[in-house]
């Protein structure tokens, strides 16, 4: 390895020393910089023969037109006066050209993976936070959590619901507002009943914290109600992204049907413009590219919703809650263990999957097992080789575990519009109680309001349907997300629906494909009352291993 290839005067190593983790080291990191420097000087970096640090020093830090020290002096400055913030805009705003420049010299669409952004979304409704979520390559969310979170707060008297604003304008206001306040009414009634009830049920054994009980009846009691609360219930988010997802997140919300989507895409680039301006200029509104992408996305949109209009109406729907495979491939097994074996030697793949197809049972068994007999927990990640395997899912679960099970990235999902078509979930907790009555009652009259609403608003109508209503959507996913996305969900933590649509995908796998079960070692099947308890009670010793 070559040792000291670039040489800097003193001088230069003391400005060097407060961007770059060291001035000597061929691997090294960046601090101290802003996104847009950071990614003018990767992109700038891909060709050029000089080092990083070279480049940032003679074309970044002495160069005037990037107005360098006055966006990373502002950057730097511990003390953020109104002043400092927004000269540093300006600055930022005055080198926009110039990275402007950087960037497009470059032509490709990756450069804006070189930058990123946290953003805040705040009081937003569930139904934005899954739209939001539904773009997940190149961003991470993190969302408010409903079974850690009281959900029956009131500011200036009301409830937190998002109230639509063509429904506020529209017959149905009434309908609307009195609906969504009797769902949260009866969840914050609700909640000292079945917390006693629970508790009752499963009182704290002596040798469990009482800080860990407490968290996990919790989760347990909100776990029970939070298919209560209305899809327009408001929720805060936080999203870490590159400016590639932002550019394309907020060009689809610009063109959204709804209006709370449009808004969050127009306040989401008014904020991002401050920080990652260059990577998201071309969700601007007026511009050709976001202009165009608003055409294409509605004119293919409507014609879809012609054809499904035409083709689908007498075709027989999937009633019933519940979980099926629906598609895979029945030469999946050969063609992993081929997979397998292919980095291993030099021989084609598709002489290896050929000569695969000619082996037995037992001999596919063994390639298989050299691929997973070593892993000994979940994080352990198979090969890749899992990845020529795909399984498609049709899936009808209530909204809550749509919620949860949407958020996992490395899979193709798509939902229809929430509804009241595919009944609801009642919680085994309070059924044959009192409760049950009460929470039933709410869910049937959500239900008639929906149905008013949405006879003229199909989409806005989204707004008013409680959680605990099913939601119908599918999953094509390969074999390595399916393992890690069903060890994972079918952990005792997990909320009880979502583990057993996890369960039942890798049981509906093991079945049409017995010699894939082996992949499946740490999916979990036992059932949990307080499953929570016995993360709450690692989550306290490791507390108080660090003090």
């Amino acid at each position: 390895m070559i040792e000291e290839y670039e040489e800097f005067t003193d001088n230069q190593v003391k400005i060097l020393e407060r961007y770059v983790t060291s001035t000597k080291n061929n691997v090294f990191a960046l601090r101290n910089l802003p996104e847009v420097i950071k990614g003018a000087l990767f992109s700038r970096y891909s060709r050029s023969s000089l080092g990083l640090r070279s480049l940032l020093l003679k074309e970044f830090i002495l160069n005037e037109e990037t107005a360098f020290s006055s966006i990373v002096g502002h950057f730097e400055s511990r003390d953020h006066s109104q002043v400092e913030v927004e000269d540093q805009l300006v600055a930022i705003k005055k080198a926009q050209n110039f990275f402007d420049r950087i960037l497009d010299g470059y032509g490709d669409d990756s450069i804006g993976e070189l930058g990123g952004a946290h953003l805040a979304v705040e009081n937003v409704s569930m139904i934005a936070a899954k739209c939001l979520e539904d773009s997940r390559i190149g961003g991470s969310p993190l969302e408010k959590s409903t079974r850690y979170i009281y959900f029956d707060q009131k500011v200036h008297g009301e409830y937190l619901f998002y109230r639509e604003p063509i429904l506020m304008t529209s017959a149905y206001r009434e309908v609307y507002i009195e609906t969504c306040n009797k769902l949260f009414d009866v969840y914050s009634a609700l909640i000292p009943p079945v917390t006693e009830l629970i508790e009752k049920r499963f009182p704290k054994e002596h040798d469990i914290s009482k800080v860990a009980y407490t968290a996990a009846l919790r989760a347990k009691v909100l776990d029970c109600l939070r298919g209560l609360l209305p899809a327009s219930a408001l929720t805060n988010m936080g999203i870490y992204a590159n400016g590639r997802f932002f550019e394309t997140l907020l060009q689809k919300l610009n063109c959204h049907t709804l209006a709370e989507m449009q808004d969050i895409g127009k306040k989401g680039f008014q904020e991002l413009s401050k920080v990652i301006p260059s990577f998201i200029r071309r969700a601007e509104q007026n511009h050709k590219y976001q202009k165009s992408f608003s055409q294409f996305s509605e004119q293919m949109q409507n014609e879809l919703k012609a054809l499904t209009q035409m083709h689908t109406p007498a075709i027989e729907k999937m009633s019933s809650a519940g979980v099926r495979l629906i598609s895979y491939d029945e030469n999946c097994v050969e063609k992993i263990a081929a997979s397998l074996l292919f980095p291993h030697g030099n021989s084609g793949l598709f002489e290896i999957n050929e000569h695969c197809k000619k082996l037995s049972g037992e001999e596919l068994a063994r390639i298989l097992d050299a691929g997973c007999n070593y892993r000994e927990n979940r994080r352990h990640k198979s090969p890749r080789a899992l990845e020529n395997a795909v399984f498609t899912f049709e899936i009808v679960a209530d909204f809550g575990i749509y919620r949860d099970l949407q958020r996992h990235r490395m899979l193709t999902q798509e939902r229809q519009l929430l509804s009241c078509d595919y009944g609801y979930f009642v919680p085994s907790e309070i059924r044959g109680t009192e409760m049950e009555k009460k929470y039933c009652e709410a869910m049937e009259e959500a239900k008639k309001s929906y149905d008013k609403i949405a006879h003229e608003f199909p989409e806005e109508a989204q707004y008013v349907v409680p959680m605990a209503y099913n939601v119908h959507w599918y999953f094509t996913v390969n074999l390595r997300a399916l393992q890690w996305l069903c060890e994972l969900r079918s952990a005792p933590a997990g909320h009880p629906n979502y583990r057993y649509i996890a369960q039942e995908m890798a049981k509906q796998v093991s079945q049409v494909c017995p010699l894939l079960e082996r992949f499946f070692k740490f999916v979990d099947y036992e059932g949990y009352e307080l499953g929570r308890l016995g993360q709450e009670v690692r989550t306290l010793e490791k507390m108080k291993l660090r003090r």
